[in-house]
């Protein structure tokens, strides 16, 4: 059987940090699915990831060299969303022929091992040009920014030729055609308002009274959302989330709490994250400007709305006040008085980046945060934070 590979060479995931420092691109969370579910789902195949020599290399790695099963794989740029006419071109590949972009971009080889040669390159003769401008996701606001394009498309294909959960009649539903609701979730004296886009309720997504939801949008298998929360297009609330307060077009991966009030606005929230109450962000600058956000190769313009990119495993204090286009690391504890600086760096202990999060306790918080959901941290997880730890 046919099988996914997928690379980060030539991608750049370090202008993706803090996200890519804890996971490939490929797992990132854009519209309803990661990528990686995205491909799966298409192409009706396994997925692995190329080895690229580096700390991220853990099970699903795979070498593209002379152990390689004899099979038909399809090797694909990370950070490439698929649209219909795109897995289209895929599924007519077929070995030694390849998909490029307008600008002659190489994106995905078809090969068995008839086409590898020495050195473990593969040899590609015959190109495929995308006729539509590629779907990719360069950096942290394209997440945001690409959002509501992206729900559109995995809401397209996740319900095709599938039929709605009923809502009981305490709910108010506006343009219900464009809602879909899976098994098991729980709601009533909610609003969905779906005339500006899809809403799709994951199963067993618990919706509390008051809850007013605004398309396009998307709430993760087994999330709550509390009581009175407001949530705009184009969010999507990842799986296991604790959702409340207000919340608009913003990205939450999985596994994190905005359990309370204040505002999330233009934002991108990693995994087993924990905002305090009051907890809000600034997503404009007072002169409506452009936003300068921090990247690895220095600050590049994001547009005039942007709010905040928080890694994973990382909390805030009670009312803590996040400055417009802030960038926080992996695994941080922030706490302390007025604006947030723009760059909080990984394990940060405070906002100000001086005093860094003791390696050990940081694990036993962790292990805390996992507790209340029933998980533990995998060897994976110890082995990516002990390597960031130690190297960024």
């Amino acid at each position: 059987m046919a099988k996914i590979i997928f690379t980060e060479e030539f991608c750049k995931p370090e202008n993706l940090h803090p996200f890519t420092l804890t996971r490939q691109i490929q797992d990132l969370r854009i519209g309803i699915l990661t990528i990686r579910e995205k491909w799966e789902k298409a192409l009706k195949l396994s997925s692995f990831d190329k080895f690229e020599d580096d700390y991220k290399d853990l099970d699903r790695c795979i070498r593209i060299d002379e152990t390689l099963p004899n099979d038909t794989y399809y090797l694909i740029h990370g950070n490439l969303i698929p649209t219909p006419k795109l897995v289209n071109a895929v599924k007519a590949l077929k070995p030694g022929q390849f998909i490029e972009t307008k600008e002659g971009q190489a994106v995905i080889f078809c090969f068995t091992k008839k086409e590898m040669k020495e050195f473990y390159k593969i040899e590609v003769k015959k190109a495929v040009t995308l006729k539509e401008t590629e779907f990719s996701v360069l950096f942290p606001w394209d997440i945001f920014q690409k959002n509501a394009e992206a729900i559109l498309l995995d809401f397209s294909f996740l319900t095709s030729k599938r039929k709605s959960q009923t809502l009981s009649r305490t709910n108010k539903l506006i343009n219900p055609s464009k809602i879909f609701v899976e098994k098991g979730v729980k709601a009533e004296h909610v609003i969905i308002n779906a005339s500006e886009g899809p809403v799709y309720i994951g199963q067993d997504v618990v919706l509390m009274e008051g809850t007013v939801i605004r398309g396009p949008a998307t709430i993760g298998k087994g999330s709550v959302v509390k009581m009175g929360a407001k949530i705009y297009g184009a969010t999507t609330i990842g799986p296991g989330c604790v959702v409340g307060g207000e919340i608009k077009n913003s990205v939450i991966f999985s596994n994190s709490n905005k359990a309370h009030d204040g505002y999330m606005g233009d934002a991108v929230i990693g995994e087993w994250c924990n905002l305090g109450a009051g907890t809000s962000n600034s997503n404009m600058k007072n002169n409506a400007g452009i936003i300068n956000i921090w990247t690895p190769n220095g600050y590049l313009e994001a547009g005039k709305k942007c709010g905040v990119f928080m890694g994973d495993y990382t909390k805030t204090a009670i009312n803590t006040c996040i400055n417009t286009g802030t960038v926080i690391g992996v695994c941080c504890n922030v706490f302390g008085n007025g604006l947030t600086p723009k760059l909080v760096p990984n394990f940060s202990w405070g906002s100000e980046g001086v005093k860094r999060y003791d390696f050990d306790k940081a694990l036993e918080d962790i292990s805390n945060w996992k507790g209340f959901k029933e998980q533990n941290i995998s060897a994976n997880e110890l082995s990516i934070l002990k390597y960031i730890f130690e190297n960024y």
